[in-house]
């Protein structure tokens, strides 16, 4: 086991302890040492930030800043200057690209559907949402359309249906109105995707 001897420096004749602890503390220079921060001076500094100046003071009390802001805000109440759509009134102009509600197209002449019962769209889609029933005509030995359900509340609006319809029967439109009140609204039978989106025309 170490013991830890304490030898005490020998002072000289004549000084007292009280003096030698003095001096000791004024040569370490605490203030100076590269390891501790300049106290003083930092809170001399903190100090005279603090102070506010007369030309900010009266910034504060006369609220320039305010009256700035304001100024620009009256500036833009311009109808020269206003940029925002007025929604629903005016209907925004969405990209030629866009993704939208999807509809299930029917051929204008014969107002028969244009879908085939391929089953391609579904068999495409990543989140296997599209549900096409079929039954064989006899007569025409060809499938035809029976029910079609799509389930918007898993879509991602990917395209790669429509991109897999080789009939150009099944299509994203561009409208974006999709909002229902309940969970089985958004999911859409034959009749709704052959009738396609409707969306609500506000008037004043």
């Amino acid at each position: 086991m170490h013991k830890t001897v304490v030898r005490e420096i020998p002072r000289p004749a004549g000084e007292s302890a009280g003096l030698r602890d003095d001096t000791v503390m004024r040569d370490l220079k605490l203030s100076h040492h590269p390891a501790l921060p300049d106290l003083g001076r930092s809170s001399r500094q903190c100090y005279a930030s603090g102070v506010m100046g007369m030309p900010s003071l009266l910034r504060k009390v006369f609220l320039l800043d305010l009256v700035q802001g304001l100024k620009i805000t009256f500036r833009y109440q311009d109808p020269k200057e206003i940029c925002t759509e007025q929604y629903p009134l005016e209907r925004p102009q969405v990209a030629e690209r866009y993704r939208g509600a999807p509809r299930l197209n029917v051929n204008p002449d014969t107002d028969e559907t244009m879908c085939i019962a391929c089953d391609l769209c579904a068999l495409a889609c990543p989140e296997h949402l599209i549900v096409v029933s079929s039954e064989r005509n006899e007569k025409t030995r060809r499938k035809e359309l029976t029910n079609f359900t799509y389930d918007l509340s898993r879509c991602m609006f990917c395209g790669l249906c429509e991109d897999a319809c080789p009939t150009d029967a099944l299509e994203l439109t561009q409208d974006f109105e999709l909002a229902s009140y309940s969970r089985q609204g958004w999911i859409w039978d034959r009749e709704t995707l052959e009738k396609g989106p409707l969306p609500t025309q506000y008037q004043k």
